[in-house]
């Protein structure tokens, strides 16, 4: 049974490994790391596929295990035969240090702006009974997008009902009180009616006229209850969830049926004719930023636009966890075409010239969103042990990129065939999962 259960595993690992790689392999890459990814295509139990997609924001192949990474951690070393060594087509060489631009290239991510996003929940517990709207839609301002029967709902109708009767009752006492009132003053007058039947008169009409203003009061009270709960004229015990400004629906977790309690998030809605551009800055790059400064990036759906934002906010204090500072600039998107959620590659201007690495674009690989590089251990028998750096990038050109951080100078790095190193990273990956 145990032997079973491993050759299942491995098979869906080759699978998986398989579908990855033809998704995230840099369109970019060129006949070196072309053949690495065919030569491993051509071992056994794995077909890699020839789709290709670049990651041009970044000018790295694109992460293909950020999916595993909240199910198993990528080992730090792995170890590799001369035989797929030869079939992946992997080679490194001793790398040297360099002088280059201090321009330095970070991560970044396009979110919603907040001050534009609307997050709707249920305002009172009841079951979901019409979905109006899908993720990308255009709404509105005071467009339905989700109705709920509620008895909450019910209620609140009813209590509307209720508290009008009662001020169409109290008002009918209020009239008639002051009436009374007026006919009592002028038999006071003409003094056919003693003085204490007139003080009667006016007391009734200060207690109507104090229970009419209660009972508006309570109706207000009623009206405002089922004005928040969403609540229509129609006495069905219906809540309908509005748009409170024109957008776009970018979340629904809604589903006709469901039952939801009451502040749970159904529906999100933003204008995207702005974005914000989320960095967490490494400390030492902390006063590389100032508010109100301009910030350069590029996303992999534009690769050949540079873009700008507006530094509006920067964190008080860095992140305990991470050590990073979380900068927020303003993204103007009136055309619509950035998308939240689009990962970035920020660009950075330090002070002069810094000492780096150069390596070609292909030796650095996305793994689950940050760049990496892999640091060769000839074994003596033709196989090595792969280390998995994670690097600091700074500016490139030629097809070539600088790396401030991660790789020391006389280290041996992989520059053809790191695509197949990556690749066994993750079987390794997939292989703890499995086991």
């Amino acid at each position: 049974m145990n032997q079973a259960r491993k050759t299942i595993g491995l098979l869906a690992v080759a699978t998986l490994v398989a579908s990855c790689d033809s998704a995230s392999e840099s369109a970019k890459a060129g006949p070196d790391s072309s053949a690495a990814a065919q030569s491993m295509a051509d071992m056994p139990g794995m077909n890699m596929g020839n789709s290709k997609s670049a990651d041009s924001m970044s000018g790295v192949v694109a992460d293909s295990g950020a999916s595993t990474s909240t199910t198993a951690t990528v080992p730090p070393k792995i170890s590799l035969t001369a035989a797929q060594i030869g079939h992946g087509a992997v080679k490194w060489s001793t790398v040297a240090a360099s002088q280059t631009s201090g321009v330095v290239q970070i991560p970044g991510e396009l979110i919603p702006n907040e001050d534009n996003t609307a997050r709707l929940g249920a305002p009172a517990r009841g079951r979901v009974m019409r979905v109006l709207v899908r993720p990308g839609d255009r709404v509105g301002a005071g467009q339905t997008l989700v109705t709920l029967q509620s008895p909450d709902a019910g209620m609140a109708q009813a209590d509307v009902g209720k508290a009008t009767a009662e001020v169409g009752a109290r008002r009918a006492e209020a009239e008639y009180a002051a009436a009374a009132r007026a006919r009592a003053e002028r038999l006071l007058t003409l003094k056919a009616i003693p003085r204490q039947d007139y003080e009667r008169a006016i007391a009734d009409d200060q207690r109507a006229r104090a229970a009419l203003a209660q009972s508006e009061s309570e109706a207000q009270r009623a009206r405002t209850t089922a004005t928040q709960l969403g609540v229509g004229s129609d006495a069905n015990g219906e809540i309908a969830l509005r748009a409170p400004s024109a957008g776009v629906v970018l979340e629904r977790a809604a589903v006709p049926g469901a039952v939801v309690d009451a502040g749970v998030p159904l529906i999100v809605v933003t204008n995207p004719a702005t974005l914000w551009l989320s960095i967490d800055a490494p400390e030492p790059m902390v006063g590389m930023f100032r508010g109100n400064s301009r910030l350069r990036f590029i996303v992999a759906a534009y690769p050949g636009d540079t873009l700008s934002a507006l530094i509006e906010s920067i964190a008080a204090g860095l992140d305990e966890q991470t050590r990073t500072l979380n900068v927020r600039g303003v993204v103007v998107n009136g055309a619509g075409r950035l998308k939240p959620k689009m990962l970035a590659s920020v660009f950075v201007d330090g002070s002069g010239s810094a000492s780096a690495i150069m390596l070609p674009e292909d030796a650095v690989q996305m793994i689950q969103g940050k760049p990496f590089a892999f640091v060769a251990q000839p074994d003596g028998k033709g196989g090595a042990q792969f280390t998995r750096r994670a690097v600091q990038l700074g500016t490139r050109g030629g097809g070539k990129v600088a790396v401030l951080s991660g790789i020391n100078a006389g280290e041996s790095v992989v520059t053809i065939g790191a695509f197949a190193v990556k690749a066994e990273f993750q079987k390794a990956t997939m292989s703890k999962m499995v086991m």
